[in-house]
């Protein structure tokens, strides 16, 4: 959930006597005290989160939802689930980590981190068995291994997802079937091996066909 910050300010309203002259005051100085003025609360802090490599594990260790992963780096889990398995959509609280695939991430930072992004931070990760490295991190700049720029492919999810991509959500379709995704999720390197059934291993196949570089065309020679 965003946080909005307001600032209070308080002015100090002085009644002036009137012109009729009243009779001498006896009053008591305690009964003549002025009343103070309402003390104002200080505007809840800005709740910053603090993102390393460290923050990065196991896919499949995160809540699944839809066939993606979500958690909470600053421990409101129940505000990320409310929002994640919702059929009207919301804002995600600060702290909300999701994840589609385990090498790439988006993070709710603190309100006024990035207005563009929503105030998501995206992630470009490297994994492997023993730890996770972050390529690149930020806001609009962020693109990943494939070359597709992160903002650009949840921008065009309507304002209620908060920039979530899903079938329905508005964004254009991802070239990878949810087969092809389970069985990415069920590779990550950093959790438990699992043995992938017969389809899984097929998708993967023709993952790795798909992005194989494609050899260079022979030249014509010259006449």
């Amino acid at each position: 959930m965003k946080l909005s910050l307001a600032a209070f300010g308080f002015a100090v309203l002085l009644g002036a006597a009137g012109c009729t002259q009243a009779p001498a005051s006896t009053a008591t100085a305690a009964e003549v005290a002025p009343v103070s003025a309402p003390v104002a609360s200080a505007p809840p802090a800005i709740q910053a989160v603090n993102i390393t490599e460290a923050s990065f594990g196991c896919i499949r260790k995160m809540a699944p939802v839809r066939g993606f992963y979500v958690t909470n780096l600053v421990g409101d889990m129940e505000g990320t689930l409310k929002v994640a398995r919702s059929e009207t959509g919301g804002t995600y609280p600060v702290g909300s980590l999701v994840q589609l695939v385990p090498t790439e991430a988006m993070v709710k930072r603190e309100a006024g981190f990035n207005p563009k992004t929503n105030d998501w931070e995206f992630f470009e990760l490297t994994v492997s068995p023993t730890a996770t490295r972050i390529n690149v991190r930020g806001s609009t700049e962020v693109v990943n291994r494939f070359g597709g720029n992160c903002l650009s492919c949840h921008a065009p999810a309507s304002a209620k997802w908060d920039m979530i991509c899903e079938q329905t959500h508005g964004c254009l379709p991802i070239p990878v079937t949810s087969v092809m995704v389970k069985a990415i999720q069920n590779t990550d390197p950093r959790c438990d091996k699992v043995d992938l059934p017969p389809e899984q291993m097929e998708a993967l196949r023709q993952l790795a066909a798909a992005l194989a570089p494609r050899p260079a065309a022979a030249s014509t020679p010259a006449n």
